[in-house]
């Protein structure tokens, strides 16, 4: 397993604000064989309820481990809550709808993408597939819904062979009206 990692270019309390910050980066990135992934906690029927209606087949086990409950066991993920969904290679219409099923439970989802392209104005080479990515954490402020907070934020990955971009960071989160802050957090690929 391979590693990114991922600085946080935008907090915010509004949601909506969020998902236009990650719109406007996905517009300035390569998508067109991209794919998104779930990680979530979710604690109550409903959200699971709705969390279902996006992802039928969702796949999950008990927060208390895998031998309290889990999807490959065939159990009933309600009667396990809380539940860690672990979803990966869905469709990317599937980000939004999963994101509003959330209600407060923490999440993040990541867009696998194609590239980040070349910004030749402002000095960025592209970055590829194998280091280009964008997580929106929800109800969380990392990546692994261990810091439930009331704000959601956007994170950007822009590593190249050559090692962190700094400033592709600095210049995506300027496109959102954020500010990358030096916080970064490795992530698992």
């Amino acid at each position: 397993m391979s590693n990114s990692l991922a600085a946080a270019v935008l907090t915010t309390a509004d949601l909506s604000e969020a998902i236009r910050a990650v719109r406007t980066l996905l517009d300035l990135a390569d998508v067109g064989q991209g794919e998104v992934d779930f990680e979530a906690v979710i604690r109550s029927s409903d959200v699971l309820a709705r969390v279902r209606q996006v992802l039928p087949d969702l796949e999950w086990w008990a927060s208390a481990g895998k031998e309290h409950g889990s999807s490959e066991a065939g159990d009933n993920p309600a009667d396990c809550l809380p539940i860690r969904v672990f979803d990966w290679g869905r469709p990317l219409d599937r980000a939004e709808p999963f994101i509003a099923a959330l209600g407060p439970d923490p999440a993040a989802v990541r867009w696998d993408l194609d590239e980040w392209s070349a910004v030749p104005e402002a000095g960025l080479e592209v970055i590829s597939q194998k280091y280009a990515y964008l997580t929106l954490t929800v109800n969380s402020r990392d990546l692994y819904q261990d810091e439930p907070s009331q704000d959601h934020t956007v994170h950007v990955h822009v590593r190249s062979r050559n090692g962190f971009q700094l400033a592709r960071a600095h210049w995506l989160a300027d496109q959102v009206g954020g500010r990358f802050t030096g916080r970064v957090e490795l992530a698992p690929l």
